[in-house]
């Protein structure tokens, strides 16, 4: 009873620390790789953000990218196309809920598409049992094995139980500096401490371009062997 009530603390601990906080979003077009321009534009509204080792920025996906599990293999020129359910949204500590505020009523310039912020909604972690990452951070050279390898050994090392890990296609995310090899993680029939820990602390580096950060998945088939393409 002692190390159940230890989880129950944990789990009401990690749960109301961080959360997702949406905000409406309006404008005509985004880039596909608009990950590194979006990171800039918000960090010069908000500064302080670079600094939380916790926040993170969500890519922004629209119904024509599909959910994420793939997405163009050629992204130079092309563009996703904003609709009025368009949400930007960014992983914060919930200390930090107001002071992300100032973005409302801001126009982003995104790599030369303007994006103006519109009011948040804030969403509490969900602890289900399927979490879903479009990107995690691995090595260019890796293949599928060494990839799915690395990230259970991540996860495990962070007390979680790996019981079934769906690897996706690759994607590289573009920043000055080269490209950013990831692939789209699926982790499945986790325990409710467990999702909550992966989504509060996620998985890699790379948060501000939206890599390693977990949501909840819903309605899936069972996952069959450790990988799958």
């Amino acid at each position: 009873m002692y190390w159940k009530d230890d989880d129950a603390n944990e789990q009401e601990l990690i749960a109301g620390d961080i959360v997702d906080v949406a905000f409406g979003v309006s404008g005509h077009t985004l880039p596909v790789d608009h990950a590194h321009a979006l990171a800039v534009a918000v960090r010069q509204a908000l500064p302080w953000i670079a600094d939380e080792p916790l926040a993170g920025i969500h890519q922004i996906h629209v119904a024509a990218s599909g959910n994420g599990w793939y997405r163009p293999e050629d992204t130079e020129g092309a563009v996703l196309h904003l609709s009025r359910r368009t949400r930007m949204v960014l992983r914060l500590p919930r200390g930090r809920i107001a002071a992300s505020q100032a973005l409302t009523g801001t126009v982003l310039n995104v790599d030369g598409h303007v994006l103006e912020v519109g009011k948040s909604a804030v969403k509490a972690l969900n602890p289900l049992p399927t979490l879903f990452s479009r990107y995690v951070a691995g090595g260019k050279g890796d293949d599928e094995e060494t990839f799915v390898a690395e990230v259970a050994r991540e996860l495990t090392a962070m007390g979680i139980r790996v019981r079934k890990l769906l690897c996706g296609r690759s994607h590289e995310v573009g920043t000055p500096r080269g490209p950013i090899f990831t692939r789209s993680v699926m982790v499945a029939e986790l325990e409710k401490a467990d999702s909550l820990r992966l989504q509060h602390s996620g998985l890699g580096s790379y948060r501000m371009l939206g890599c390693g950060l977990f949501v909840p998945h819903k309605g899936i088939a069972p996952v069959k062997g450790a990988s799958e393409d």
